[in-house]
């Protein structure tokens, strides 16, 4: 059920990023996502691809909105990943309505994807999206294109907020309707980071303050996998933190006891208060 996230190896050396990719492949995890913005992690997936291409399904992104400038990414990320094609291509951080029709509408990226599918250059489509208004907006996409997959943020604290429960709730039924693919990301987000504290003292590469003892961990990933539309978690976007990902995933308990752990994490509230981009 989870998947390797690439954004983990944006700012890591190439040894880390070694270290954390065979973490998960001997934890069997086969999903490697990544995306053209996550810095380096493309170039640190290529390095590995002559080896384990055939045993993963691969996916990455791109972020841009304009027909052209998409498709000139998505022929950079497949330099830069060593493959011919890729599994899935995803509109990356697509997570409000004007947003969403930029990448949708005429000249949009969508455009390019669907024509580096029609080229046999990505097998598959799919959406992703931030922010309090992501669920919604995925729901309109799925109105507007057959989207294969969906990536979307959904964790405890977010699912006591009525309003995003419902739009998350909406998502799922059309999700379920079409057959998709519904992939969960900020799994154990536990806030923003505090306000006033300097990037430097930040202890992780992630832009939003992780839960980073196992008991939350394990609480925040079961919660999830406890919903079962979900196909997929996206993992921690730090490479220190995926050893207790892949260790959470094994610690499996109910979601009633999971919302008995996390219901008293402390400082725990939704990492959408402030989001820096």
């Amino acid at each position: 059920m989870l998947i390797f996230g690439g954004a983990a190896l944006a700012e890591a050396t190439e040894v880390d990023s070694d270290w954390a990719i065979q973490q998960a492949l001997e934890a069997g995890v086969d999903h490697f996502d990544t995306a053209a913005d996550y810095g380096e992690s493309e170039l640190q997936y290529g390095r590995w691809m002559s080896e384990i291409r055939d045993q993963i399904f691969l996916s990455t992104k791109t972020g841009l909105r304009e027909k052209d400038a998409a498709k000139r990414q998505i022929h950079a990320s497949l330099e830069r990943l060593r493959v011919d094609n890729v599994d899935l291509l995803q509109l990356h951080a697509v997570g409000d309505l004007e947003d969403l029709g930029r990448a949708t509408g005429p000249g949009g990226s969508l455009e390019a994807a669907i024509e580096a599918k029609d080229e046999g250059l990505v097998r598959a489509i799919g959406i992703t999206g931030h922010g309090n208004e992501a669920p919604a907006t995925h729901l309109e996409a799925l109105r507007r294109y057959p989207f294969e997959t969906v990536l979307t943020p959904w964790n405890y604290i977010l699912s006591t907020d009525e309003g995003y429960r419902a739009d998350y709730e909406a998502l799922v039924d059309e999700v379920r309707r079409q057959d998709a693919g519904l992939m969960i990301i900020k799994t154990i987000s536990r806030r923003n980071w505090p306000e006033g504290d300097p990037i430097g003292d930040q202890r992780y590469t992630t832009w939003y303050e992780p839960f980073d003892r196992q008991e939350y961990i394990d609480a925040a990933v079961s919660w999830v996998l406890s919903f079962e539309e979900v196909t997929g978690l996206a993992m921690v976007g730090d490479v220190t933190l995926v050893p207790m990902m892949l260790e959470a995933e094994n610690r499996r308990m109910s979601r009633e006891e999971a919302e008995q752990v996390l219901s008293r994490a402390p400082d725990y509230s939704s990492p959408f208060i402030s989001v820096p981009f």
